[in-house]
């Protein structure tokens, strides 16, 4: 069975000017990162970092599964304004956003997050719930940045494990050596 690898992070812009070409290489080589792997990535089929994460995988031969909030295709693009052109299938869970985030987490078995504002930290209690293998690509900002304050502050003792690195690859590596083990 392939891993599945689901990507979480800021669904806006990418960053503010001064930071967004670093963060777009950051999300670009993790993109990259995945795609040397046997895996399958799952998104929230959604716009900004994730977009381009999603996007840059499927071009070099990963196979991108969306989790929509949206009932089809029309909701989807229409009122969720997301695109569909960096997925290779979506589902369309109906759910609205909160619950797709429920969907996401669950049918993965890496959880990586990147930047993020409040839907990644929904993702990220989810994960952590969960007991996921959780990787946050530090130096991106928001959530991943924040991990060990939430962790401290909120996190309750369980099975999730979770790694921080600001290099994608090593980042990549660890959490398939969680996986493992």
């Amino acid at each position: 069975m392939r891993t599945k690898i689901g990507v979480m992070g800021s669904a806006s812009e990418i960053g503010a000017p001064e930071t967004r070409e670093a963060l777009t290489q950051k999300a670009e080589s993790l993109a990259v990162a995945i795609a040397k792997r046997d895996a399958i990535l799952l998104t929230g089929a959604t716009t900004g970092i994730v977009y381009l994460v999603g996007k840059t995988a499927q071009t070099a031969g990963v196979f991108h599964l969306g989790i929509s909030p949206a009932s089809n295709e029309t909701e989807h693009v229409e009122t969720y304004k997301l695109p569909l052109d960096a997925c290779d299938a979506i589902v369309y869970t109906g759910f609205g956003l909160k619950g797709r985030n429920v969907v996401l987490v669950r049918s993965s078995d890496i959880v990586l997050v990147v930047a993020g504002a409040m839907g990644s930290l929904n993702e990220f209690t989810i994960a952590h719930d969960e007991g996921k293998i959780i990787g946050c690509l530090t130096g991106t900002g928001g959530v991943a940045d924040e991990v060990d304050y939430l962790i401290e502050k909120f996190g309750k003792r369980g099975k999730a494990i979770v790694f921080k690195d600001e290099d994608p690859e090593k980042l990549i590596e660890q959490c398939f050596e969680g996986v493992r083990s």
